[in-house]
């Protein structure tokens, strides 16, 4: 079959279906990760938290990200990667409802600890989920569509932050049932949470996974569903020929060359990318947002609003890269964002070490100064997310061997989510001890060294079928 016709025999309408539906773990990843950056002043006052012990509040989370992105690449080859979507949604059903009702930091914490396995799951179980129905000429824009819901989670968690302070005056004021609005926060998560749960339960399993289970009956009918009849056919040939030759299962030893006993460089790539997207300091934006712009200047309400333009700018820049990234292809996105992104940040730096600080230790920026740290800040989250936002998902879905993609996804993202924490957990230290400025250099420094691992590290997975990565 010649490929126009294999074309014309994809039911891409059911492609799009299913992994827009895997893409509402996106969604819940980017609403529970931004829920918590209005949430924060009514945390310190709930617990009577010092700056260690809120950046930990904050910071938990990405504890159970290290820990659920780790087992859920593992699991997912023992369970399957729609089992363990079905997990993780019940998982943030149970932190959503927790964390608002949470009367303790212990208790805070353990509800955001569970939260935290359900995101770091869903962040690499929704694009290896992607990856593995998606045609190769797709598989870029499809996968994108996860870094759009991503950021769409994060807009409407800011948005729904700022209209539910909106309503009762500041997070810290009671809403409605005589719980304060922070707890709302939360709660509000709880409705496409359930969502996600019951939509997953209408889409089938990986049919790489099928493969690799030797299942192939069951994997036959979901590729010819998914590819037309006789393209399903030979992709079951291509997926079964480009496993082990011993059609082991695959496991943790697969990652080492057994020819040189050493980590295949595919592994390092990926803990490059995965490590790089964080200690740029994208997710102080996030999850300090309110607190970064309050420290210059703004009041409460203005915060949180300004959360919810760069939440708005944020779709726009991801939605560009959902257009370029199997245009172009990766390595050029993910190259000029590196360069956006240091300069930008540079100008942020600038602009912070311009400022005044007050006997509270708040700091003020002058006139244009203050303009300069705003227009550069949602510059470099625009950079940000035309770029490594998206293409590092992409990459991690796609870019290992499909014996290796599991474990290969497993130990990526321990890293991401590490590298996130440390990130996380420093901030409000930084900021307390050494100000914006110098915390603002460090992840400048971040930037630029990611240009060079762009260049010398990085190879094009553009148009490249997953049977066909090498490791």
């Amino acid at each position: 079959m010649n490929k126009t016709t294999s074309q014309n025999s994809e039911n891409f309408a059911f492609i799009l279906l299913i992994s827009s539906i895997a893409t509402i773990g996106g969604f819940l990843f980017g609403f529970d990760s931004g829920v918590i950056n209005g949430t924060v002043a009514g945390l310190k006052v709930a617990f009577n938290s010092d700056s260690v012990a809120s950046g930990f509040n904050v910071a938990s989370m990405l504890l159970g990200c290290a820990v659920g992105a780790f087992f859920a690449g593992r699991l997912a080859d023992h369970y399957g990667r729609r089992f363990i979507l079905i997990v993780a949604s019940l998982l943030f059903i149970i932190s959503a409802w927790g964390s608002g009702i949470s009367i303790s930091s212990t208790e805070f914490i353990v509800y955001r600890i569970i939260g935290g396995l359900a995101v770091g799951a869903a962040s690499v179980m929704a694009p290896a989920y992607i990856a593995e129905v998606a045609p190769a000429r797709h598989r870029g824009a499809l996968a994108t569509i996860q870094q759009v819901a991503i950021i769409s989670g994060l807009f409407m968690a800011f948005l729904s932050n700022y209209l539910l302070a909106d309503i009762s005056g500041s997070a810290l004021n009671k809403l409605w049932l005589d719980f304060e609005t922070w707890r709302w926060m939360f709660w509000v998560e709880l409705i496409p949470a359930i969502i996600f749960l019951f939509a997953l339960l209408f889409i089938p399993e990986s049919p790489r996974f099928l493969v690799v289970k030797q299942r192939k009956e069951k994997a036959l009918l979901v590729l010819q569903h998914l590819y037309g009849e006789q393209a399903g056919s030979d992709k079951l040939n291509e997926i079964d020929a480009s496993l082990a030759s011993d059609h082991h299962k695959p496991k943790f030893s697969d990652l080492i060359d057994k020819a040189s006993s050493k980590v295949r460089p595919i592994v390092w790539v990926g803990i490059g990318l995965a490590t790089f997207q964080q200690i740029v300091g994208i997710n102080v934006v996030f999850y300090y947002g309110a607190v970064l712009w309050q420290a210059v200047g703004f009041d409460e309400s203005d915060a949180l609003l300004i959360n919810v333009v760069s939440g708005a700018l944020s779709i726009g820049a991801v939605i560009a890269g959902l257009v370029l990234v199997d245009r172009i292809g990766r390595k050029p996105l993910l190259l000029w964002g590196s360069i956006g992104m240091a300069i930008s940040l540079a100008l942020v730096v600038v602009a912070f070490a311009s400022g005044n600080v007050d006997t509270a230790g708040s700091l003020s920026l002058e006139g244009s100064m203050g303009v300069l740290a705003l227009i550069a800040a949602n510059v470099y989250v625009v950079c940000f997310n035309f770029s490594w936002g998206p293409v590092m998902w992409v990459m991690l879905g796609e870019m290992f061997p499909n014996q290796i993609r599991g474990s290969g996804l497993a130990i990526a993202g321990l890293a991401q989510w590490g590298s996130n924490f440390l990130v996380s957990w420093t901030f409000p230290m930084l900021l307390a001890g050494m100000g914006l400025a110098f915390a603002y250099s460090l992840y400048t420094i971040g930037a630029i060294v990611s240009i060079f691992f762009v260049i010398k590290y990085v190879y094009e997975t553009k148009g490249v079928e997953l049977e066909d990565m090498e490791g």
